[in-house]
């Protein structure tokens, strides 16, 4: 299965309903949802009469960082198991069963003390666990941080061919906790091999607002899966579904709640999303000398004949040399050359502080490989290296490396 019909109408939040039903706050999910499987199914069956047509199983925080606060660390492979025979059960073949990866709270240097590649093992675990287990889809959601969803997204790509689906949560400006621009992030994630990419956990108005921002940039659907409000804000069945147009107007083609939102909620936006003509929206027009980069952080956008300046290389003044190109450069793009193993260790230290479009150099392919894992954005290739077209393609594929 490679691609889904659209549009598709998700399922609401899995916690707060939870919490309605009696789980405490600050428990582990998964370990409460093994205790009172009876609950879980209690509220995915309502959200399979809702007419939900995808199913999260609760594996939020299945994965070994996740799972050490309730000491089941090492019980990765059964918890994700039991977890998605849950809600398979629940489904019961009326729709389609995701595999949800989220948020570890881990940061590479040097705002934390987490190497990627850790990052990636832990993901790896768990997607295998829930490639195991069968389910249909990936979705990797909640995300604030591009190293994070980045490792999700190399992890379950490395074990099962099924759709990835990824989602950010974001302020009125666009920008996670952490600072990371959404564009930046949908730019990164699409080139990685995302099949959708959208909102979640967000103001509803606000999700809006931020997929009108995407969808120019936008190669793959789109998803709005909007907070319900909390107390003292709530957002009424009505009033969601009522915001389904302005979602599908601005490129949604796959829908839900997050927080707040339950049963009644999505059978609402099950409705309004029924009623919605998509033929009616004309195609967006992209134009092939507008490509659009990422670092970290910030989009950024360049052009075929784009100037990188002079070539950097990774010397221990790396940051400064960083700073100092993009001060002065004239396109908002600058060039890093890795010519030995040694430079991959500056250029992780110092990626971070990347915020131009970056052109990455290697005339060793093995070491370009290792840069494009360690930078967090979406880099770009002027073809001035002679390697082979097949190893540029499989980067391109893999990392979302940009040929010109």
């Amino acid at each position: 299965m490679d691609t889904i019909p659209l549009p598709v109408v998700m399922d609401g939040a899995t916690g707060t309903e939870l919490m309605a039903r009696g789980m405490p706050q600050g428990v582990s999910t998964e370990q409460w949802v093994l205790d009172h499987p009876e609950v879980l199914l209690e509220v995915q069956r309502a959200y399979v009469r809702s007419g939900s047509q995808v199913l999260l199983a609760p594996t939020f925080g299945a994965n070994r960082v996740g799972l050490s606060r309730c000491g089941a660390f090492h019980q990765v492979a059964e918890y994700n198991r039991r977890l998605v025979e849950l809600t398979r059960q629940a489904a019961e073949g009326k729709c389609l069963v995701a595999g949800d990866l989220a948020p570890m709270g881990l940061s590479l240097p040097p705002f934390g003390e987490s190497g990627f590649e850790e990052l990636v093992a832990v993901y790896t675990e768990q997607a295998a666990a829930l490639a195991a287990a069968g389910v249909d889809l990936f979705v990797v959601e909640t995300m604030t941080t591009m190293a994070e969803a980045r490792a999700a997204v190399l992890a379950c790509r490395s074990v099962s061919d099924r759709p990835v689906w990824v989602s950010f949560t974001c302020d009125e400006e666009g920008r996670t906790p952490t600072g990371t621009d959404v564009l930046a992030a949908m730019i990164v994630m699409q080139g990685m091999g995302a099949a959708a990419f959208g909102l979640n956990c967000t103001d509803p108005a606000v999700t809006a607002q931020q997929l009108e921002r995407l969808t120019p940039y936008a190669a793959i659907p789109l998803i709005a899966k909007p907070n319900a409000g909390l107390p003292g804000a709530y957002c009424t069945p009505a009033e969601l579904a009522a915001q389904a147009p302005a979602y599908a107007r601005a490129g949604a083609r796959i829908f839900g709640g997050c927080c707040g939102a339950g049963p009644d909620h999505l059978a609402a936006v099950k409705a309004a999303v029924e009623g919605i003509d998509f033929s009616a929206f004309p195609p967006v027009e992209h134009d092939p000398d507008v490509i659009p980069c990422a670092s970290e952080k910030e989009a950024r956008f360049i052009t075929p004949d784009v100037d990188v300046g002079e070539t950097i290389e990774c010397t221990p003044d790396l940051l400064e040399d960083i700073l100092m190109a993009e001060e002065v450069s004239p396109q908002g793009a600058l060039k890093i050359a890795i010519l030995e193993e040694d430079d991959l260790d500056i250029f992780a230290e110092n990626q971070y502080a990347v915020k131009d479009a970056l052109c990455l150099f290697s005339d060793v392919p093995e070491l370009l490989e290792k840069a494009l894992r360690i930078y967090q954005g979406r880099a770009f290739w002027d073809g001035t290296g002679d390697l082979e077209e097949d190893f540029l393609r499989n980067m391109a594929d893999k990392y979302g490396l940009i040929l010109l």
